[in-house]
């Protein structure tokens, strides 16, 4: 209709990028806001911040304020601090390192410990098994990830390339809509066990979603 006016919605969410000491956390953030990769890339000393923006429909505008926080074991201490009013996390490990998944855990115990949304549930979290372009990817490890994503309240898990570009995107978008989901309030059990994800797929095979309720 003639002068009508769209209304437009413009989302800020905090998110928490966590994961153990080298598994490329700060790699996925700048292939994620700035589309490039630095093979020469410093590991993060405390804290980083990175801002991202995505014009996720026609009316909706999404902020992400991406926190790097760093893996060494001294800044744990300091995590209740940094997790303040996140919204989601992207968890990362090594996928060549089978140790890294276990700091991963350990990473997640400890925002789920610090952290919750305001209906009680755990903080949106997705799992990203990092560097699936290398080679001495263990095959046990990718086989176990849908039962330990399930087991340890992860929304889902995707393979992921900060070097090759492969699913960085995709994680960032399934994570959002997750996000936006608990902004809206769809928090019924339901809706989070249809709207769950696995990515098992080896890199270069076409994408599936598959339901794990």
């Amino acid at each position: 209709m003639a002068g009508s006016s769209m209304t437009c919605s413009d989302k800020l969410f905090k998110v928490l990028v966590i994961g153990d000491l080298g598994v490329g956390k700060s790699s996925i953030i700048l292939r994620y806001v700035k589309k490039q990769f630095d093979e020469g890339y410093k590991s993060s000393i405390g804290v980083d911040f990175a801002l991202k923006t995505i014009e996720w429909d026609q009316r909706t505008v999404v902020r992400l304020q991406l926190w790097d926080i760093a893996g060494q074991e001294r800044f744990k201490k300091m995590t209740r601090v940094y997790y303040k009013r996140a919204m989601g996390a992207l968890v990362v490990f090594d996928i060549t390192k089978s140790s890294t998944l276990e700091a991963a855990l350990e990473w997640k115990k400890d925002l789920d410990s610090k952290l919750c949304l305001d209906s009680g549930r755990p903080v949106p979290a997705v799992l990203l098994a990092n560097k699936c372009d290398m080679t001495g990817r263990n095959r046990d490890v990718v086989a176990s990830l849908d039962s330990f994503c399930k087991d340890n309240n992860f929304l889902g898990w995707f393979q992921t390339s900060a070097k090759e570009n492969i699913n960085i995107d995709e994680a960032g978008a399934f994570l959002v809509k997750q996000m936006m989901l608990c902004d809206a309030g769809l928090s019924n059990e339901e809706e989070h066990c249809r709207d769950r994800i696995k990515v098992s797929q080896p890199p270069g095979e076409s994408q599936s979603q598959t339901g794990c309720c």
